[in-house]
């Protein structure tokens, strides 16, 4: 199904202001982070993010976290995660992690089935915890650099090598194998939406925070190295705030505007 051109002319519009904010950024940063050459591009695309954030998002999630209970909320991100799944048991066996892969193919099965479509997490309580692997973790596995940080128009950080296994990751999720494209989209935002809604908490850290940028991209990158070796190593400097905020900052898919 083919986009509207009215919607088209307004993401192009969008696009051109954040090109001109970083057009806008009149000197390099103090202290240039190498793992984030472009940062003054990236900073002024992170401002309209925030600008977006704040203005739209906070408010529809706010709205939604005001009028549906907790249980209902639990079970909608219950379901979202399952769906996306598949993507984790892929790289789960392109990585050669087969332990893993057994113990996620068994999870999907249960939740799916008694968990009824994954709105409940009956895998949890049976001992088989949940794993977060995608294919830019699998990139990252098998030897090749994370390349430039990114902080992308809409979804937040990246890395290039994580944007480019998220575009692999997308073909691997079941939505994309729906006939109905309006459905597909839907799902995809509905997935969003509800994560963008679990950091709602972690507003208040970030607001705090002297310098938000410096603190998602720190969080960001010593969460996807932490990741690609499991644990290992993370070449991030650490940071003294709740390990569980840089968890839900990085998630399980690129996030909505921070």
């Amino acid at each position: 199904m083919a986009v509207r051109a009215p919607v088209t002319r307004t993401v192009h519009a969008l696009l051109l202001v954040v090109l001109g904010l970083a057009g806008c950024a009149a000197s390099a940063p103090k202290n240039p982070d190498p793992r984030d050459p472009l940062e003054r591009i990236n900073r002024s695309t992170f401002a309209f993010n925030q600008t977006l954030d704040n203005s739209i998002v906070r408010p529809v999630i706010r709205g939604y976290r005001k009028v549906t209970p907790k249980v209902v909320r639990t079970g909608i991100s219950n379901f979202f995660g399952n769906a996306q799944y598949p993507v984790v048991l892929a790289n789960d066996l392109l990585q050669g992690k087969f332990g893993p892969a057994a113990n996620d193919m068994g999870r999907f099965l249960l939740n799916t089935t008694l968990g009824i479509g994954g709105l409940l997490d009956p895998a949890s309580d049976a001992g088989l915890d949940r794993n977060n692997e995608d294919f830019g973790q699998t990139m990252g596995h098998w030897g090749m650099p994370a390349g430039p940080y990114l902080m992308v128009p809409f979804l937040g950080p990246f890395t290039v090598r994580d944007a480019l296994g998220e575009v692999a990751d997308n073909f691997a999720e079941p939505r994309q194998y729906l006939q109905d494209n309006g459905t597909n989209r839907t799902l995809w935002l509905g997935g969003q939406l509800t994560r963008r809604a679990g950091l709602t908490e972690a507003e208040a850290i970030l607001d705090r925070s002297g310098d938000p940028y410096a603190f998602i991209r720190s969080a960001y990158l010593q969460r996807r190295q932490y990741l690609v070796t499991d644990g290992a190593e993370s070449d991030a400097p650490a940071i003294d705030e709740d390990p569980e905020l840089m968890e839900d900052l990085e998630g399980d898919s690129p996030p909505p505007p921070q």
